[in-house]
């Protein structure tokens, strides 16, 4: 039992796991942005590509 209470006590590692998940979330967003504007961004350069 004491063992069990020193690891649901046990914080060590924590900050490593909230890094995780705040990079999992900020390449979610990421790829969500670039699923939505890629296409509109890529014609644009297309465009600005032949107006040159």
């Amino acid at each position: 039992m004491l063992m069990l209470t020193r690891f649901l006590r046990d914080e060590t590692g924590a900050t490593a796991i909230e890094y995780g998940m705040i990079a999992a979330a900020m390449a979610t967003v990421i790829l969500g942005l670039w699923a939505t504007f890629g296409p509109a961004v890529a014609r644009l350069y297309d465009d600005v590509a032949g107006a040159i």
